[in-house]
């Protein structure tokens, strides 16, 4: 009897603890944010965000507010839609709201890293060296170099006839782009001589060109890789992917290379010095990879496309570029060789900054998410103060918040190219509710958490769109044809891609 008494209690006490991991006793506290854990046990909305995370959130808007938490897969998160809060969350103190413990699951899953405690303040400190001021030059410039191996190396034979050439405007622009920032920041073949210069040459031609395939192969896993929904044969060629880019882009494989950028090599150095073993300083350089090289493809692509479905802007832009070239003895002629842009030039440029802002501010959809390590107090824009509770994770999806919001950029599906810039070259001040906002696009993230390679990415962007209008006359095959739709399951990382690619032209302008 005593053993049927122990063995029910055990039972009930298992049958509770399920329950509750489940979510099933989580009550809303009066100081806390409105809840909402949906029908179905511990998965709450998990399958409804997935399915169009953008549309998700409009409906908890409309239904509990600006701030709201949600069930998600056995995680409660709050999501702060009020933009005049993100400054309290992107500055709080680590110890009560930190993103490393979210971020270093993240890596770990999709890119079989882990980080050591180091990893931030060794990844913060290079990019600062590297890719900010004069190592921003430096790098630019050899960005430049790698464009012009890639884009203009046969610029001699198609002169004479200027024939137009047909292409997929998604997969010229990711193609290029990435293989461009991969051969600046990892590095190129070696050679000796001068006659060996070209071979070397078509060698990273090749090589990039086999690389960004397999890339495009794991970027298009890479959604459901992160929510863990990839099926059996998906995740078979997802650790596929990831073996073949840890041999790929191995430390013994790149310092095997020239011109590999301080970037790079300084991280590998410091990693090794903290003890990190070389396996997984091989995981790291996938993850770099990705991180760099993920979103300034696809970006390119929609401001090209935007730049040709608004003539207006594809003028102003072209005029622009054009302008700073002359002025730099720059300009393009027949006969003359490749134009060489620096990062000097790149900063006169206010018409194709905020054409490239407006891009993102369109397209770039990132989720912005923080672990709650201790009760924090929030206080909206309406005077309102909620708590957020510990162990919960809090949430920023600026691009329905901020982005799209109609009380801050007018008409907000529209491109429209000058939108942050005065007619005097300074930037616009953007305001909701009569008060000015700080935060008015958020393509990078923001805080401690912004991307620290964010001016190289942009310089990466604006040196393609350089090149591309100053070499080269530019159309859609089919003018008429709409802008595709973006692709849904992506919202959350990074710029979206679009549902199909588009056709477009380009020949010599000279």
């Amino acid at each position: 009897m005593a053993l049927g008494v122990i063995l029910l209690c055990t039972l009930i006490a298992s049958l509770l603890g399920g329950l509750y991991l489940l979510g099933m006793f989580r009550r809303r506290r009066p100081d806390e944010p409105p809840l909402d854990k949906g029908t179905v046990p511990w998965l709450g909305y998990a399958l409804e965000f997935r399915k169009d995370s953008s549309e998700f959130l409009k409906r908890m808007q409309r239904k509990h507010g600006d701030v709201f938490t949600v069930l998600l897969g056995g995680y409660y998160f709050t999501f702060v839609m009020d933009p005049f809060c993100f400054g309290a969350i992107v500055k709080e103190s680590r110890s009560k709201i930190d993103f490393r413990t979210f971020a270093a699951k993240l890596v770990l899953q999709v890119f079989g890293y882990k980080p050591i405690d180091a990893s931030r303040s060794i990844l913060h400190a290079s990019s600062t060296k590297h890719l900010m001021g004069d190592g921003l030059s430096v790098m630019t410039q050899a960005t430049m170099d790698n464009f012009q191996k890639l884009m203009l190396f046969n610029l001699g034979s198609r002169e004479e006839k200027r024939a137009w050439q047909e292409d997929s405007l998604f997969h010229y622009c990711y193609n290029i782009v990435f293989r461009a920032g991969y051969l600046a920041l990892y590095g190129t073949e070696p050679y000796c001589g001068a006659d060996n210069k070209e071979k070397a040459n078509e060698r990273d031609r090749i090589h990039s060109n086999q690389l960004y395939h397999e890339f495009r192969k794991y970027d298009r896993l890479f959604p459901r890789l992160a929510y863990s929904l990839l099926p059996p044969k998906d995740k078979i060629e997802a650790e596929r992917l990831k073996r073949f880019f840890w041999s790929m882009l191995s430390v013994k494989k790149a310092w095997q290379k020239d011109n590999i950028s301080g970037w790079i090599s300084e991280q590998d150095k410091l990693l090794a010095e903290n003890g990190v073993p070389e396996y997984m300083r091989d995981r790291f350089m996938f993850m770099l990879l990705w991180a760099s090289q993920g979103n300034t493809g696809p970006t390119a692509f929609w401001l090209l496309l935007y730049l040709m479905k608004h003539p207006e802007a594809m003028k102003a832009v072209k005029d622009e570029v054009d302008k700073v070239s002359r002025e730099n003895g720059q300009e393009v002629k027949p006969g003359t060789p490749p134009i060489n842009i620096t990062r000097d030039m790149l900063n006169q440029t206010p018409f194709l900054d905020s054409a490239l802002e407006e891009t993102l501010r369109l397209v770039a959809a990132p989720l912005l998410v923080r672990s709650v390590l201790q009760e924090t107090s929030l206080k909206t824009s309406s005077g309102t103060e909620y708590v957020l509770r510990k162990g919960d994770r809090v949430a920023l999806f600026p691009h329905l918040s901020v982005h799209m919001n109609p009380e801050i950029h007018s008409e907000p599906h529209e491109f429209k190219f000058d939108r942050f810039v005065n007619p005097d070259g300074t930037k616009k001040d953007f305001y909701k509710n009569g008060k000015r906002l700080k935060y008015v696009n958020m393509p990078w993230g923001a805080g401690v958490s912004i991307c620290p390679g964010r001016f190289f990415a942009t310089a990466e962007i604006k040196l393609f769109v350089f090149l591309m209008l100053s070499h080269y006359d530019l159309e859609l095959v089919n003018g008429e044809e709409e802008i595709p739709a973006i692709d849904i399951s992506r919202w959350g990382f990074g710029t979206m891609q679009p549902v199909r690619d588009i056709r477009f032209r380009y020949r010599l302008r000279f």
